[in-house]
């Protein structure tokens, strides 16, 4: 990583964790969902510059049997300096240290960020059968099953 970029264990404040979701073109997350979940984060970095937070990740889950990494965004004016790649080394580094050796790590990969988590073991789950899944809550469902945006 270039020497002006200092990685550090740990969350950012609530607002700084909004702003580089939205910098980053992540959704959003309201302040109260945020203040629930940046303290049950088991593991998290961020990236600095000149004192400026400009990147993160996190892992969350129950710490024996299960984790999801989660929240990786690099601000846009600092993408494409290795920070993604410092900051999976830095989350996957923590997972081969702590976590058990059953632990089932899952992630979700948007677009070409894929071949970055692939370079750090993970795999597509449709060669196993399995599929990946989500529902965001307050969206509602049609009875076809549609998912309809508040």
């Amino acid at each position: 990583m270039n020497d002006s970029y200092e990685l550090s264990v740990g969350v950012p404040s609530v607002e700084v964790f909004r702003r580089l979701r939205t910098d980053a073109g992540l959704s959003d997350k309201t302040p109260e969902a945020v203040t629930l979940a940046l303290p049950n984060t088991w593991h998290g970095v961020v990236v600095h510059h000149e004192g400026n937070p400009v990147g993160m990740g996190r892992i969350i889950g129950d710490g024996g049997t299960a984790f999801q990494i989660v929240d990786i965004c690099v601000h846009p004016a600092h993408q494409g300096r290795g920070l993604g790649t410092r900051i999976m080394a830095a989350l996957t580094e923590e997972l081969e240290r702590r976590a058990p050796a059953t632990a089932y790590v899952s992630l979700i990969a948007d677009g070409p960020a894929r071949f970055l988590y692939e370079k750090y073991g993970f795999a597509d789950t449709a060669v196993h059968d399995s599929i990946g899944m989500y529902r965001v809550m307050g969206a509602s469902t049609d009875l076809s099953g549609s998912r309809v945006e508040p």
